[in-house]
């Protein structure tokens, strides 16, 4: 690895970045205010201890993820450490007095950064803590992020009327009963998702909320999660080595969309001669697969080989279901094929009345087609917005051949019971 041109491209902004060994094990992962610097000094101090001699000697490969500041790279360091337990991320083991996040055990917890009195190094009962942090101003900005999203209160002991936290709208004010005892339990566990590291399940489940609020009909509270969600992607923005938002920017511009791109959904067919069609729909969020929202169609309307015929299938079922439950419509739809495909897709979603920005990508020249367009839209080989749809158009068609598979599978196995009957 040249690790003087791998360091030389890192961005001079805050971040996280991710020390791998050969096999992509994570070594060490570290947070920065300016990310360049940051890991320019862990070779620079070579010789100086053991530790950094042994972790430096055995990087293969160095990730990273930019943040908003420094106090997101804290909140995101700490998430991703206890994702991936990384070898030379030890604990804090000396007497020093280390600020630790608190939420109390109470009716409507509390959350606060503080410095809990340890009992032979054990944490008192009395709150749930999680820590330590090294330090308490990043620790307390960062829980002031969280704290933007999710409204919990701070203040002891419970007031009698609305604090000016409620008014600037940080706490949902369980005091003046504005909210009850289950929703804001909701809220804690939200944050300790947070805290924990556990996002995948911290999305799913607000993902969850927010369908069931749309299909109630309560769209204010829809609309609210819907609201969380994107603040979630936004303090966990960036994917291996270069930024999410760069390519949704990019995508943008180049499609003329009407927003960023937060969730993609993409459609492919997948059928040999015709035979055992099925159709695979692919969700990204913010850059990243959400498996939880994956779909499989086994084509039941279309017989013989009609790719077109597929693809109005497989959107029309989707987006009548969507519709039907009041759910989430997705930033944009991307077609797995050309002219043909975009247009049955088209009409699918005309005789729906719905109104979702759509393309299709051909994968021999990496033709974009779009509604209302004549001509084709060429991205350059290294354009951001491009090797975003191309990552989750690849998504969709390895998704769709392995169902295929499976069904080939099941086909196979039936046949060969049948002859040994």
């Amino acid at each position: 690895m040249d690790f003087k041109r791998t360091i030389s491209a890192l961005p001079l902004t805050s971040g996280v970045y991710l020390m791998k060994d050969a096999q992509g094990k994570m070594l060490y992962i570290g947070k920065a205010v300016c990310l360049r610097k940051r890991v320019q000094s862990h070779f620079r101090h070579r010789g100086t201890s053991a530790k950094t001699d042994v972790l430096t000697a055995g990087v293969c490969e160095i990730d990273y993820r930019e943040t908003n500041s420094a106090a997101e790279a804290l909140i995101l360091e700490a998430s991703l450490i206890k994702e991936h337990h990384p070898k030379f991320n030890i604990e804090l083991r000396d007497d020093k007095s280390y600020p630790y996040i608190e939420i109390t055990k109470e009716k409507f917890p509390r959350i606060l950064v503080s410095r809990p009195a340890l009992t032979n190094k054990v944490l008192p009962k009395t709150s749930h803590f999680y820590g330590p942090y090294v330090n308490a101003k990043l620790t307390r900005e960062a829980l002031a992020i969280i704290r933007k999203i999710f409204h919990f209160r701070t203040c002891e002991p419970l007031p009698d009327k609305a604090c000016l936290d409620y008014h600037l709208g940080l706490c949902d004010a369980p005091c003046i009963e504005n909210i009850d005892e289950k929703t804001y339990a909701k809220i804690i566990r939200n944050v300790r998702l947070i805290l924990e590291g556990k996002r995948d399940e911290l999305y799913k489940s607000l993902q969850k909320d927010m369908e069931a609020f749309a299909r109630d009909k309560q769209f204010e509270q829809a609309a609210k999660v819907r609201d969380q969600l994107r603040a979630i992607g936004a303090l966990y923005s960036g994917t291996k080595d270069i930024n999410y938002f760069k390519e949704a920017e990019q995508l943008q511009r180049a499609l003329a969309l009407p927003k960023l791109p937060e969730r993609i959904e993409c459609f492919d067919i997948s059928n040999i001669h015709g035979q055992q069609s099925v159709g695979s729909m692919v969700s990204f969020w913010n850059g990243k697969p959400d498996k939880g929202n994956y779909r499989r169609f086994r084509i039941r309307r279309v017989e013989g080989i009609d790719d077109f015929g597929m693809i109005a299938e497989v959107v029309s079922r989707r987006y009548r279901r969507l519709k039907e439950e009041r759910a989430i419509f997705p930033d944009l739809i991307i077609i797995d094929g050309g002219k043909g495909q975009l247009r049955a897709a088209m009409q699918e979603l005309a005789k729906l009345e719905i109104e979702i920005p759509l393309m299709a990508l051909a994968k021999q020249q990496e033709e974009i087609f779009l509604p209302g367009r004549r001509f084709s839209v060429i991205l350059p080989p290294d354009s951001l917005g491009l090797k975003l749809i191309q990552r989750i158009r690849d998504e969709a068609h390895r998704f769709a051949l392995s169902y295929h598979r499976l069904l080939r599978g099941k086909n196979a196995l039936g046949k060969d019971l049948t002859a040994a009957n």
